[in-house]
């Protein structure tokens, strides 16, 4: 059924707006009586994944008109406004968010509409910094970007799977356009349920995907914000598309607020676009994005943070500085130097040559996760920077304390280089001033003079300290209990990890690689041996 748009009494000034300005080939009204049918056609609530950017803005800003537009007995189902904060975002984009969605919600209950705001979070063990921090991953690069899964698409998932479990089925609503990200479009094609509006998310199960302003051009999205708008103007080279900005900074969303700051935001932004809603692994990188997190390396340079720096977000530079510190640690030429050679499970790996390559890579080291010397003199600076924004009385966090606590649990049982120092509460204390409620296990209460003795005896003995040290970590994890079930599994595991300096382990590797081969060899020679006798018989037999 087509539903024609009935302008509530709050729409009265935006009718001329919706009947008579284009979008795409078609008036605002088109749009706003399909978000009503689609809304309208079942029971299934929505789930409007929204970034702060100028395109989810746009999408908020059509439901919101197409739900006011509806009589109050038709707007039946629920929608849920999620939007993801990665914790490590871009400081003034986490301020514009949170002021936004509390607008939402309050012209939600003004207007009487089944809107909900709704903020997810990475869990505290797979935040950015209890993973470079903690476990020592590398700063993400296009060719390792370990962040996007842990730290968006697991959130906004598990946010939805929640509603599928209440619901049976979700729409999720997203503002994505096909001029944005063409390799988007294809998968949303893709899964394009046939006679629907409607596709498939890619990985969710009963999930289900909503563009509503899939067809419209970057002019539309900032037409209904009321930011700038597109003329042609003659020019004396001819006819030129030429952006009219702060068309009209008093206008206000449908639920209150002003888009002045959404627009500053993006204005001499270089032609850097958003970070938008990433529900699977088909959806675009943030890269050289405005709205995406300060600490971001996946783009050699981040132009978003210098442009908002130069506009008058000068005391974000440190902030910037610290970013171009985790860059140079991707750069080939120095990973040696700030990562440890071994991998966290304990082994010296190589990349070996595919065919074609130059014979010369054929056995390429890679380096494991950052020494543990790095990760606590950044967790200092971090930290230093976090007390220098509070004591400025800066609305900013840099890093919670339940990523505190979570880091200070993967510096004790480090695999590599564990912790026994206890190293995080006294670093904290030295820069707040105060302690944290920390949790001590006494059984566990190395320190280091026991770090120095193990090494004074492992001297004597001719065997390495940290494998020694690993395997009392190791027993003392199993004390206690009435099964010790696999623990010669674990201690095998242990004693056959890359023990020493990388120069010897790649000795031994190389002596272990020759011994292999010669096994390789003296199994061939054995084999054409027993062949040889075989014929030999088989003569005899025969004469």
């Amino acid at each position: 059924m087509m539903y024609k748009l009935n302008l509530a009494e709050d729409l009265a000034e935006y009718e001329d707006f919706i009947n008579n300005e284009t979008f795409a080939n078609h008036k605002l009204s088109h749009y706003i009586a399909d978000v009503q049918r689609v809304y309208c056609a079942d029971k299934r609530p929505w789930v409007i994944g929204y970034s702060g950017g100028k395109d989810s803005s746009a999408v908020m800003s059509l439901v919101y008109m197409a739900l006011l537009g509806l009589p109050k007995t038709e707007r039946h189902k629920p929608v849920f406004v999620v939007s993801s904060d990665t914790l490590v975002e871009t400081p003034v984009v986490v301020n514009h968010i949170r002021n936004s969605l509390n607008a939402i919600e309050r012209g939600a209950k003004r207007d009487d509409l089944p809107i909900t705001c709704h903020k997810v979070t990475p869990k505290s063990d797979q935040t950015f910094w209890t993973n470079l921090l903690g476990r020592g991953y590398p700063a993400p690069t296009r060719s390792f970007r370990w962040c996007t899964e842990r730290m968006k698409i697991d959130p906004v998932s598990d946010f939805i799977k929640s509603k599928v479990s209440q619901f049976d089925e979700v729409i999720v609503v997203l503002g994505s356009r096909s001029q944005e990200s063409a390799s988007r479009a294809q998968v949303i094609a893709k899964h394009k349920i046939d006679g629907s509006r409607l596709a498939r998310h890619t990985t969710l199960a009963n999930a289900f995907i909503f563009t509503p302003i899939d067809t419209w051009g970057v002019d539309d999205v900032w037409k209904i914000l009321r930011l700038c708008h597109l003329e042609t103007k003659k020019t004396p080279y001819g006819t030129k598309n030429i952006w009219i900005d702060q068309y009209d900074l008093e206008w206000e969303n449908p639920w209150g607020s002003k888009n002045l700051t959404l627009w500053n935001l993006y204005k001499d932004s270089s032609g850097q676009g958003e970070c938008p809603m990433v529900i699977d692994e088909t959806t675009p990188s943030c890269g050289n994005s405005r709205f995406g997190c300060w600490t971001c390396t996946v783009v050699s340079k981040d132009r978003a943070m210098e442009s908002l720096i130069q506009n008058g977000e000068t005391w974000m530079a440190p902030l910037l500085e610290f970013r171009n510190k985790l860059s140079f640690t991707t750069d080939p030429t120095n990973k040696d130097e700030f990562r440890n050679y071994k991998r966290r499970t304990g082994k010296v790996t190589y990349q070996y040559a595919k065919e074609g390559e130059d014979i010369a890579s054929e056995r390429k080291h890679i380096p494991g996760p950052y020494w543990l010397k790095y990760r606590k003199q950044w967790l200092k600076e971090l930290l230093e920077l976090d007390k220098r924004f509070k004591d400025e009385k800066r609305d900013i966090e840099l890093i919670t304390v339940p990523e505190l606590h979570a880091i200070r649990q993967e510096w004790l049982h480090d695999p590599n280089e564990p912790d026994w120092n206890d190293s995080l509460p006294k670093l904290f204390k030295e820069i707040y001033g105060y302690d944290l409620d920390w949790v001590y296990d006494d059984s566990a209460s190395f320190g280091k003079d026991d770090a120095q003795l193990l090494h004074e005896l492992s001297d004597d003995f001719d065997v390495e300290p940290e494998m020694i040290m690993k395997l009392i970590e190791l027993e003392i994890s199993m004390e206690g209990l009435s099964r010790r079930s696999g623990i010669n599994d674990k201690v095998a595991s242990l004693l056959k990890q890359d023990w020493g300096s990388l120069e010897s382990i790649k000795d031994k590797h190389s002596l272990l690689q020759s011994r292999a081969e010669y096994d390789i060899h003296q199994q061939e020679i054995n084999r054409y041996n027993e062949q040889l006798e075989e014929i030999e018989n088989a003569i005899k037999k025969e004469f």
